[in-house]
C-alpha cells in the first residue's frame, strides 16, 4: 500500500505579504519545528508559496494532527511525489485512491497545473486521471460538486504531487511575527481566550499572573499554570510570571475607599504588567477585558486604569459577548480549567459594591496618600519566571515550584 511521504502547507494570509513574506515564512518554519520537535527525521522544505515536511518514515497521522493548532496555516495535505511521466502519475493516483476508498463512496479529480509545458492541460489530466480510476474500481461514481474523495494531481515544475485529504489550519499569522506582548492572565475564562486570540494575530505572549497567598491557593497557582500549558502548544512554549501580590492588595485595602479598591487594584497591576513588559521587551499589553462585562470593565474605569501607564494595551475580546468568548474556551480546552473552583486575587478581595463608573481624579487622590513605588518595586523584583511547555516544566528562577 502507498505510504504519504510529505504534508503539504498551503499558507493563508502569508501570500498576501510583499517583500517580507520570506520573514512570515520563516516564522512559521520555526513554529513548524518546534511543534514537532518529538519527530527527529521531519525535514521542512519552505519555499515562496508552500511549504512541505518531508516524513522520512515519520507518522504522518499524528504529524496531522499537531499541526491542527498552528497559526500561518491555511490548509494542508498529506501528499505523494512523484515524476511527471504520465503512466507512473496514474498509477500513484490509483494507489493513492484505493488507500483512502470505501465501497459506496463517490469521487472527482481536481487538476492544478502549475507547469504550463506540461503536456496534458487541467481538463486532459482531469479526463485522463479519471477515467483510469473509473477502470479499475467496479461500481465507481463521479460527484464532481460534493464528492467523497478528492484526488489533487498538482503538477509543478519539479515534480508531481498527488493528495485526496485536505485539512483545515487554523489561520491567523506565525507565532512571533507581530512581537511580543504580556498577557494578564488570571484564572477565568476570558484571558486565555485574549492569549489565544493574540497568538493568532502572530504575537508572541508572555503571561503575567498575580499570586495573593494565602488568600489564594496553590491550588489556583497550578490553575493559572495548566492554562498557560494549554496555551504552549501553540507556539511550542510560553513564559509566566508570576507576582507576588498579597503585600500591595492589603495595602490598597487600607488606604483606598472599599468602592474604589478594584480600580485601584488593576491600575497597580497594569503598572507592575508594564515592568515586567519594559524587563522583557515585550511592546504592549494583553488583557481579557469585555466591555461592560464587569465593574472594572466599563469605559469609565478602563480609562481611569489605562491612566498609569501610556503602552498599547490590547482587548482582543472587548466587543465579544460572554457566550461567544465561551464557545472559543471550549474549542482550545480551557474552559473547564478555568471554571476549577479556586479563586484568584482579583475574586477573593472584590468590594461590595465596585464603581462602575470612577473618577479618575478621585483614585488619583486616594494613591496619593501612599508610596506604591518601592512596593511595586519589590513585586517586580520578587517575580518568579516559569517557562511552560506543553509536556514539561522548567522553572528558570527556583528550584522547586511550590
Amino acid at each position: 500500500m502507498i505510504t504519504y511521504d510529505r504534508i503539504l502547507i498551503r499558507y493563508g494570509e502569508i501570500s498576501t505579504k510583499g517583500r517580507n513574506r520570506n520573514l512570515f515564512v520563516d516564522k512559521l518554519r520555526r513554529s513548524i519545528k518546534r511543534v514537532l520537535h518529538d519527530f527527529p527525521n521531519i525535514k521542512i522544505e519552505a519555499q515562496r508559496d508552500r511549504m512541505f515536511i518531508l516524513l522520512n518514515g515519520e507518522n504522518s497521522e499524528e504529524i496531522v494532527e499537531c499541526l491542527q493548532g498552528i497559526f500561518g496555516i491555511q490548509s494542508y495535505s498529506p501528499a505523494i511525489k512523484v515524476g511527471k511521466d504520465i503512466d507512473e502519475m496514474k498509477e500513484a493516483a490509483l494507489a493513492l485512491f484505493r488507500k483512502v476508498y470505501r465501497e459506496g463512496n463517490t469521487f472527482k479529480i481536481t487538476a492544478k497545473r502549475a507547469d504550463k509545458d506540461f503536456s496534458l492541460d487541467t481538463g486532459e489530466i482531469n479526463q485522463t486521471f479519471g477515467s483510469h480510476i473509473l477502470v479499475n474500481i467496479p461500481d465507481l461514481k463521479v460527484d464532481v460538486k460534493k464528492p467523497d474523495i478528492n484526488i489533487v494531481v498538482e503538477v509543478r515544475k519539479e515534480a508531481c504531487y498527488l493528495s485526496c485529504e485536505n485539512y483545515k489550519g487554523a489561520g491567523g499569522l506565525p507565532a512571533g511575527s507581530s512581537g511580543k506582548a504580556m498577557l494578564m492572565l488570571s484564572g477565568g475564562i476570558d484571558s486565555p481566550v485574549a492569549g489565544y486570540l493574540s497568538m493568532k494575530r502572530g504575537i508572541e505572549i508572555e503571561a503575567v499572573h498575580f499570586y495573593s497567598p494565602p488568600f489564594t491557593s496553590e491550588r489556583s497557582k497550578q490553575k493559572v499554570i495548566d492554562l498557560a500549558k494549554k496555551l504552549s502548544r501553540i507556539s511550542g512554549g510560553v513564559a509566566l510570571h508570576i507576582v507576588p501580590f498579597t503585600e500591595i492588595q492589603q495595602l490598597i485595602q487600607k488606604q483606598v475607599p472599599d468602592n474604589y479598591t478594584m480600580t485601584s487594584t488593576r491600575r497597580m497591576m497594569m503598572r507592575i504588567t508594564d515592568e515586567i513588559r519594559k524587563k522583557y521587551d515585550g511592546l504592549a499589553i494583553v488583557t481579557g477585558e469585555s466591555l461592560g462585562q464587569v465593574a472594572s470593565q466599563t469605559m469609565e474605569s478602563m480609562y481611569a486604569i489605562n491612566d498609569v501607564i501610556s503602552t498599547p494595551v490590547l482587548r482582543p475580546l472587548i466587543t465579544m459577548d460572554k457566550g461567544d468568548i465561551i464557545d472559543i474556551a471550549h474549542e482550545i480546552d480551557t474552559h473547564d480549567i478555568s471554571i476549577r473552583p479556586f479563586e484568584d486575587c482579583c475574586t477573593v478581595f472584590v468590594p461590595s459594591s465596585p464603581k462602575t463608573k470612577p473618577k479618575l481624579e478621585k483614585v488619583q487622590h486616594f494613591e496619593s496618600f501612599t508610596d506604591f513605588e518601592p512596593y511595586i518595586a519589590e513585586a517586580v523584583e520578587k517575580t518568579e519566571k516559569l517557562i511552560i511547555k506543553p509536556n514539561t516544566l522548567i522553572d528558570e528562577e527556583i528550584e522547586n515550584l511550590f
